[in-house]
């Protein structure tokens, strides 16, 4: 699809026509008809950061009240808990804390590979860039010492969008576009996987979320390291930029459009986090093939005024209940169980 074409198509196309083409897409690539799912809890390990984001509620100062480091037990205790409820990965991030060097991050890692068989997918591109600025190191040196640690693969978040101008507005501090593609590729390059993002919804114009897309997908061309894209929408909510939440149907509109957009990715999440569960339930007629994790945990998100929740048997229902087969993955998308008409 060319950039003329994906223009005329989200402004003019019929909203139906979109979700059928989307689906036969997804479906010549996926003929299974399963939407898939994995188990996860989303640790952050500090809520410090420096870069302060007009449009995060979750970070705080070092000397706030609330601000913290997460300790070594209580870090134990919450995989234990993910464990129990049947989690195959984590996702560890935070915020751009000043008084983290990468040996702690190192100590992290090992210690859960020593302790648990467990995927860590985690931190993201602004975080390693941070960290390898503040060690001195390359990207590909840090990388490097990172999964030696026990870093298995990278989120896909900090993107945000794409686009220097929109990210001059909302996450001034924040790396570049630039930048961000850079971990990325630099996390290909040493055979690290990772995930595409981007949270629309903010100042952003159609043109700078295409601009986005048309990098990931250029890079995805050079590359083949991104396994998924996931597209979220803002909240607007106990944060500096504030305004106006983005509909359900240009929500949809644009995951339809990423699906035929982005014709080198494999897997395209739709979000009921942010848009709550029964929209969620309908990104799987735009398009989507997978609805991300149950979230055992989740913070930034919540942090806006925002909390949806859902459970093992909820995921499998929402599936279901849309005709398609809930099967649970993992991390590299590997199928670990599939549930044929859902749980009776």
């Amino acid at each position: 699809m060319t950039p003329d074409e994906f223009r005329f198509l989200f402004n003019e196309a019929d909203l139906y026509d979109l979700a059928r083409a989307a689906n036969a897409v997804r479906d010549r690539r996926f003929p299974e008809k399963m939407t898939t799912f994995v188990i996860d809890r989303n640790i952050n390990y500090t809520n410090i950061c420096s870069c302060k984001c007009r449009f995060c509620a979750f970070y705080r100062d070092k000397d706030d009240p609330d601000a913290y480091v997460i300790d070594e037990k209580l870090l134990y205790q919450k995989i234990d808990e993910a464990l129990e409820l049947g989690a195959t990965q984590l996702m560890i991030q935070g915020g751009l804390n000043e008084d983290l060097d990468l040996a702690f991050f190192e100590r992290m890692f090992r210690g859960i590979k020593e302790r648990y068989n467990i995927t860590i997918h985690s931190l993201t591109a602004p975080e390693v860039a941070f960290l390898a600025r503040k060690e001195g190191l390359t990207l590909e040196q840090t990388l490097r010492r990172l999964r030696n640690a026990g870093l298995d693969s990278l989120p896909g978040g900090g993107a945000e969008i794409l686009h220097d101008e929109v990210r001059a507005q909302i996450s001034p501090n924040k790396i570049s576009s630039r930048e961000w593609l850079e971990v990325m590729r630099a996390a290909h390059r040493e055979g690290m996987k990772s995930t595409a993002t981007m949270m629309i919804g903010t100042v952003e114009t159609l043109e700078h979320r295409l601009f986005h897309l048309q990098s990931i997908r250029n890079l995805q061309d050079e590359t083949g390291g991104f396994r998924a894209f996931i597209v979220w929408t803002y909240q607007p909510g106990n944060n500096e930029l504030m305004g106006e939440k983005m509909s359900s149907l240009e929500y949809l509109r644009f995951l339809a459009l990423s699906r035929l957009f982005l014709d080198n990715f494999e897997h395209i999440q739709g979000s009921w986090v942010t848009q709550g569960k029964q929209i969620g339930q309908i990104t799987q007629f735009f398009g989507a093939d997978d609805l991300g994790s149950i979230m055992i945990e989740e913070n930034v998100v919540r942090a806006a005024g925002l909390s949806y929740r859902m459970q093992i048997e909820e995921m499998i229902a929402l599936i279901a209940s849309a005709g398609r087969i809930p099967a649970l993955r993992d991390t590299e998308y590997r199928i670990i169980k599939i549930f044929p008409g859902g749980l009776k």
